[in-house]
């Protein structure tokens, strides 16, 4: 029975910036648990590569192009997921990022921080996590059933410093999931959840040599902050995400609704003291 309950056969999920290496573990992870995965990416090629990979192992994937900035490449992009998979089950909304000039560093203030980098990363992070809500949203309310899944962030609980610009947007992120899941289950279905993951600080090409150093391959001072603010003492690996999404996403997790789970190593939960 426990197997059952974290079971996602015969859902079809949808993934959004799924040509990265977070969505794309993902989405290989909610292959595994029994769904089948439209990757979507506004680099097709990235995120074919991602579907071969879930092909390769024996599940069912199909890449498919998707700006999620653009509302009517987003509905292009549920028709075609609709063409090949017939319904949709899941919205794992996980197209974000961050900017260098939306950050403060050595080489630029605060003061100095230009108007389009922020806007680039707020477009980004939550125009990017609403516009696909309201197309495949809009589905599941016609549908009386679905499960959405945002990215927020440890930032979003706690800013941190440097990032003015992503901090702010993944709070925005956070308090939009909230906001969202209320608003299905009062106006449209009480059978539509939304939650989020924040993950902790994890080891990708985005970041690595912020917590790493380049030359000596020990920790930056950054890295070595953030490893004295996690109780594990370790970066978290991109795998270890895909347990918390198959929670939410399956009958586990059913009277979870508008919640933001930390995946952190502890990193949220300590005071520094």
């Amino acid at each position: 029975m426990c197997n059952n309950m974290f079971s996602l056969d015969g859902k079809v999920a949808v993934v959004t910036g799924a040509g990265g290496i977070l969505c794309g573990e993902i989405s290989m992870g909610l292959a595994k648990a029994g769904a089948k995965i439209a990757l979507l990416d506004l680099r097709l090629d990235m995120a074919e590569k991602n579907a071969e990979a879930i092909r390769n192992q024996g599940y069912e994937a199909a890449a498919f192009e998707c700006n999620v900035l653009d509302k009517k490449s987003i509905e292009n992009a549920k028709d075609e997921v609709l063409k090949k998979f017939g319904r949709v089950d899941i919205l794992l909304n996980g197209a974000g990022g961050n900017k260098p000039d939306g950050t403060t560093s050595d080489k630029l203030s605060f003061f100095d921080i230009p108007q389009d980098a922020v806007s680039w990363v707020f477009n980004l992070n939550i125009l990017g996590t609403i516009m696909p809500t309201q197309v495949f949203g809009k589905l599941f309310a016609e549908q009386d059933s679905g499960c959405v899944i945002n990215i927020s962030s440890m930032s979003a609980f706690h800013p941190l410093t440097r990032t003015v610009a992503y901090s702010a947007a993944k709070a925005a992120v956070s308090n939009f999931t909230e906001w969202m899941a209320v608003h299905f289950n009062q106006e449209y279905s009480k059978n539509i959840r939304v939650n989020a993951i924040a993950p902790g600080f994890l080891l990708t090409q985005q970041n690595y040599y912020l917590m790493v150093d380049e030359k000596t391959g020990g920790n930056t001072p950054r890295g070595e902050s953030v490893l004295r603010k996690t109780p594990m003492a370790r970066f978290g690996k991109p795998e270890e995400l895909v347990g918390g999404v198959i929670y939410l996403c399956s009958d586990a997790s059913k009277f979870v609704n508008g919640v933001v789970l930390p995946i952190d190593g502890g990193f949220n939960a300590y005071s520094g003291v």
